[in-house]
C-alpha cells in the first residue's frame, strides 16, 4: 500500500488520529475524553490532515480501531471511517486494540516474556489477549476478572500492558509495561502501512451490551 493512510480511533479513553506518510507518522493529535466522542472525533481527523498539509483525495486508505472497549466509542470510529472511506473510494481495514498496544511496546521491554495485553471494560471482568514473544497470539481473546485472566498465564516470565494494567495483581516472574498504555490511532496507522494485524472493519465487542432490547 502506497500513499498516505489516515488512522483513527475512540475504543478508549480517548479520541485520536493520525497520519502515515513514507514510512513515518506525518501528524498525529490526541485528545483525552470520557464522553464526547462523536463530536471531538472529526475535528481531530480534520486537524491531521492539516498538520500533515495533505487531504482526503490523497489518501490510500483509512485504517480504524475496531475494539474491544467503549461500545459508543467503537460505533463513532468506525462510523466516521466507514462515511469518509465512502465518500473518497478508500479501502477501510480495521485493528484491533490488543495488536494495537502491542505494537507500541518496544521489543527489548517484550525479549523473551509471553504478553498480556490487558483492555479495561469498565465492569469487573477485564478483555484479555496473550502473545508469544514473536506477538503471536495464544488462544483466542478473553473476557474475565484480573485474577481469572492470570490463572491462564503461560509459563515463563510475562509482561503485562495496556490501560487495564494497573487493576492486576503483581505476581510473580511478571512485570508491567510503564506509561500510557491506551490504544492510540499511532498504532493502528504503523499496523495498518505494514500490513499486520488488520481486520475487517466490525466491532469487537468481547461481551454483550448492557442494555438491550425486550
Amino acid at each position: 500500500m502506497t500513499g498516505p493512510i489516515l488512522a483513527l480511533d475512540a475504543a478508549g479513553p480517548a479520541c485520536s488520529a493520525a497520519l502515515w506518510r513514507e514510512g513515518r507518522i506525518a501528524a498525529h493529535r490526541r485528545q483525552p475524553m470520557q464522553r464526547g466522542h462523536a463530536e471531538a472525533l472529526m475535528p481531530l481527523v480534520l486537524d491531521v490532515l492539516a498538520a500533515a498539509g495533505t487531504g482526503f483525495p490523497e489518501l490510500r486508505q483509512v485504517a480504524v480501531g475496531v475494539g474491544p472497549g467503549s461500545f459508543t466509542g467503537i460505533r463513532i470510529a468506525l462510523a466516521t471511517a466507514r462515511g469518509i472511506a465512502l465518500a473518497a473510494g478508500l479501502p477501510v481495514a480495521g485493528v484491533d486494540s490488543f495488536s494495537a498496544v502491542a505494537a507500541a511496546l518496544p521489543d527489548a521491554l517484550r525479549c523473551g516474556r509471553s504478553l498480556l495485553v490487558a483492555i479495561d471494560s469498565k465492569r469487573e471482568a477485564v478483555f484479555g489477549q496473550y502473545y508469544d514473544p514473536d506477538l503471536s497470539p495464544q488462544g483466542e481473546a478473553l473476557t474475565l476478572p484480573p485474577e481469572a485472566l492470570l490463572a491462564r498465564r503461560p509459563p515463563g516470565p510475562l509482561l503485562i500492558a495496556g490501560d487495564a494494567a494497573a487493576l492486576f495483581p503483581a505476581p510473580a516472574d511478571a512485570r508491567f509495561a510503564e506509561g500510557d498504555q491506551a490504544v492510540d490511532a499511532t498504532s493502528i496507522a504503523l499496523l495498518a502501512a505494514a500490513g499486520r494485524a488488520l481486520r475487517a472493519p466490525r466491532p469487537l465487542y468481547l461481551r454483550a451490551p448492557d442494555v438491550t432490547l425486550p
